[in-house]
């Protein structure tokens, strides 16, 4: 008979990185299938203009919104973002599964309850904030964190125009929006990365059908 794999409890979950009063860290979750410089570039921006300390990757088990199907196992996600991150202040973590959640919004509320020291934002690219009116109980969500929303490339003016931006406004700051009592959405706007993790997988794809096809 086997038995179940024991995770820690939520309350004594260990620091996936340095934690010091006062600490501006940023959250970037996702499926990360697989991960890519689109994320890497998410990240270097938001460290840069917010002036974050780190980046957490917060590499999710299933995203309630996409299909299983397709999606690699969490162990191979989470070495394959790790090999992809390079950067010595951004921390990769399978930490949803330390906490056994299954929603973004139990996610943040069980880290700001482990590391309330800590000043989270959330971060997300543009194309996401277009869907966020999708994810489970994103108004509470929206009140609960400061949010960076980094701009991707050909979602400049749906960005501007979603739904979570006409509800909220949205914030001038950039330095000290960690500090900012939510809601506080900001539109980050610089030189854009237009990798995403649909079209490596659809080129894999392409590139399958081609074995054996094309001579070598």
């Amino acid at each position: 008979m086997k038995t179940a794999l024991q995770r820690p409890r939520a309350n004594w979950v260990r620091p996936p990185g340095p934690i010091a009063p006062g600490m501006r860290i940023g959250l970037l979750g996702g499926s990360f299938n697989p991960a890519h410089e689109g994320h890497v570039h998410v990240s270097e921006v938001a460290l840069k203009r917010l002036g974050l300390n780190f980046v957490w990757w917060l590499v999710t088990p299933q995203n309630p919104l996409k299909p299983a199907a397709g999606m690699a196992p969490l162990g191979d996600r989470l070495r394959a973002a790790q090999k992809v991150a390079r950067h010595p202040r951004i921390i990769v973590m399978d930490i949803e599964h330390d906490f056994h959640t299954h929603y973004s919004f139990d996610t943040l509320r069980a880290l700001q309850n482990r590391f309330s020291q800590v000043q989270f934002v959330w971060l997300m690219g543009s194309d996401n904030l277009n869907i966020f009116r999708r994810w489970h109980r994103w108004i509470e969500f929206a009140q609960s964190v400061p949010i960076a929303v980094i701009q991707r490339p050909g979602t400049v003016l749906a960005a501007l125009h979603a739904k979570p931006i006409r509800r909220f406004g949205q914030s001038r700051l950039e330095r000290g929006l960690c500090a900012r009592r939510p809601p506080a959405i900001a539109v980050i706007d610089g030189k854009r990365n237009a990798q995403s993790a649909t079209a490596i997988r659809a080129s894999q794809r392409i590139a399958e059908g081609f074995v054996g096809v094309v001579p070598a």
